[in-house]
């Protein structure tokens, strides 16, 4: 029911969207692996609590479940920042409730933000996740449809404006292995319709020349390397909060990198705070930002 106070479709804060049910199947984690690469044993295998536990972000696209939220043009639109906190470990064969809410718009530069925040809720109604996906859209994107150029191309990212010095503080380093992204992979993490994350034809329509892979992907990337590391202290502890900074496209080659730069006391533990971020295979960086642990 509407409040009397906002249009029908108008994309306010504090506009809720309900949500949805996921059952974290087998078959969920199977696409999960094939779609990212990532295949930790715990995800079908004994764990410290006994059963497998699903990877951290294996929910990761509920936001873009319904695109409701979006702005009414969406040429060239981006996906800019991802907050994440995670408050308890997903079991395999769980079933996850989800809620949606408009949090906060915002202008910067030639874009306007909008902020979509998503709860997911576990077995007896407990908190397991918060997130707040920052999506981006041109101020003038009618006038960047009718040009002959891309919104965004792929000569953008050789601007000595999209270099980004990271990992340069020092401190323990966190890595992971470099993994292709195949079409294939693209449509598993992002189907099965086509759109621009699956699709060239798609892409060409919003702006871009190629496949534009979903910025979700190498957020997940950090997620696996983070989980690798802290194992269930990222489960149960993690944050992240992470700019993306350039496009990654299909074909493209790319790793999740880190380092731990401080520890911090948290009640009766530690808390290790790490600058991550995620770079292609010529050192172009896509994902730059912050994340942090529980040290178990």
């Amino acid at each position: 029911m509407g409040s009397g106070i906002f249009g029908a479709k108008e994309v306010h804060v504090g506009r809720d969207f309900g949500g949805e049910e996921f059952a974290i199947t087998p078959d969920a984690v199977e696409n999960y692996i094939a779609a990212t690469g990532d295949d930790h044993p715990w995800y079908r295998g004994a764990t410290p609590l006994g059963g497998p536990i699903a990877p951290a972000l294996i929910l990761h696209s509920v936001v873009f479940r319904t695109r409701d939220w979006y702005l009414p043009k969406i040429f060239g639109n981006l996906h800019a920042r991802q907050e994440w906190e995670g408050f308890a470990p997903i079991r395999a064969g769980e079933t996850i409730r989800s809620r949606s809410v408009v949090v906060e718009r915002y202008i910067k530069r030639d874009r306007e933000y909008v902020v979509n925040e998503v709860l997911l809720f576990g077995t007896g109604g407990r908190i397991v996740q918060r997130s707040r996906t920052h999506q981006s859209f041109l101020l003038d994107a009618e006038r960047a449809a009718a040009g002959a150029g891309y919104a965004v191309d792929r000569e953008r990212e050789k601007s000595a404006a999209r270099g980004f010095h990271v990992g340069e503080r020092g401190g323990e380093p966190i890595e992971a292995p470099m993994r292709p992204v195949s079409q294939a992979m693209c449509m598993a993490f992002s189907g099965p319709g086509r759109n621009y994350h699956t699709d060239a034809e798609e892409a060409r329509k919003l702006g871009f020349p190629e496949i534009v892979v979903q910025g979700m992907w190498s957020v997940c990337l950090i997620g696996e390397m983070m989980t690798r590391r802290f194992g269930l202290g990222f489960m149960v502890g993690g944050k992240l909060d992470l700019r993306l900074v350039n496009v990654l496209w299909a074909e493209e080659t790319s790793g999740a990198r880190g380092r731990i730069v401080e520890r911090r006391p948290e009640g009766e533990r530690t808390r290790a705070i790490v600058e991550v971020w995620t770079e292609k295979a010529d050192g172009t960086k896509t994902i730059v930002g912050a994340a942090s642990a529980i040290e178990l």
